[in-house]
């Protein structure tokens, strides 16, 4: 198994995906992204009102199989009559080759429907598999060969679509609407590309600004807590710098203050816990930054300081 193909089973789901696109007014934009960039989204759109757009709550939670996707809805067709379809997004970074399994478990366990006058359960299910890795991957192309490509319908029990987020125009995220959105999916098509990231992604500069502030800092911590996995630390220095001293010129901390922070925090928890026992005050805190959603490397950071800190008190 390859480094990427590893990380991929490790990491069930994307952690920055999730949380960003479990909004609705995310997910919206999203859809209207790929929309642009991919014909069958683009006409399943035109069959549904996106306003009716509801999230299933904490779905992915809610498979105990590892046949979990990152996230579900349901929403209205606009013919008229109140007829529920679901959407499934899904997210990979890297060739997972059980991806259509688990998105058929998903389905089947939370689209259904049911009524008296209903012969089948199933509501109809548009699934949309949304990478962004390094290399080319379509499991829908690669579950065809050998078939003719009309047998593929009736190899799924839904509909659906693959958007490589690549081709999402730079353009287009830099002119959509949901700031959160468009600055998502470009730190996602540049994951593993820092040249090219540090181009785009500070063109957000002024519309960031104009988000409220607490929403502008959340969104730039998730950034640069999701940046960091794939193109190390140093990337919230370079960040920070081409947003021009963002915790200046904005008022809220960098990433790279908000690491530190939560750090400090965690060395205090440990301490104000040594009454409780030197192991399990340092186990409290790390499970803390772990819970935040932390890197490896700062989750190491932290564990190290801490047992620097015990070390020296114990002399």
């Amino acid at each position: 198994m390859n480094k990427e193909n590893n990380r991929t089973t490790k990491r069930k789901h994307d952690p920055f995906f999730r949380w960003l696109f479990a909004d609705t007014d995310h997910t919206k934009a999203l859809l209207e992204l790929s929309g642009k960039v991919n014909a069958k989204v683009d006409r399943f759109l035109s069959t549904v009102n996106l306003d009716t757009l509801v999230r299933i709550p904490d779905s992915y939670s809610n498979v105990s199989d590892t046949g979990e996707s990152d996230l579900a809805f349901r929403v209205s067709v606009i013919s008229g009559a109140p007829v529920l379809v679901g959407i499934v997004l899904e997210h990979k970074s890297g060739n997972d080759p059980d991806t259509l399994n688990q998105i058929a478990k998903y389905v089947n366990a939370l689209m259904k429907m049911h009524g008296e006058q209903r012969g089948y359960d199933l509501i109809p299910t548009m699934a949309i598999i949304f990478y962004n890795g390094r290399t080319n991957w379509d499991p829908f192309k690669k579950l065809v060969e050998g078939y003719p490509e009309d047998y593929l319908p009736s190899m799924l029990p839904f509909m659906h679509a693959f958007v490589n987020m690549a081709d999402i125009p730079d353009s287009d995220c830099l002119a959509c609407e949901d700031v959160a959105t468009g600055m998502g999916v470009v730190a996602m098509k540049y994951a593993y590309d820092k040249e090219k990231l540090l181009k785009v992604l500070p063109q957000f500069n002024e519309r960031l600004r104009k988000l409220p502030r607490d929403e502008a800092s959340c969104l730039w911590q998730k950034i640069n807590i999701y940046l960091a996995e794939y193109l190390g630390k140093d990337i919230f220095k370079e960040l920070d710098m081409a947003f021009v001293s963002i915790g200046q010129k904005y008022g809220f901390e960098s990433a790279g203050d908000y690491f530190r922070k939560q750090i400090a925090d965690a060395e205090e928890r440990a301490e104000k816990a040594r009454d409780e026992g030197e192991a399990k005050g340092h186990a409290d805190a790390i499970s803390v930054l772990q819970n935040m959603g932390l890197p490896p490397e700062k989750i190491a950071e932290a564990k190290a300081r801490l047992d620097a800190l015990s070390s020296s008190q114990a002399k």
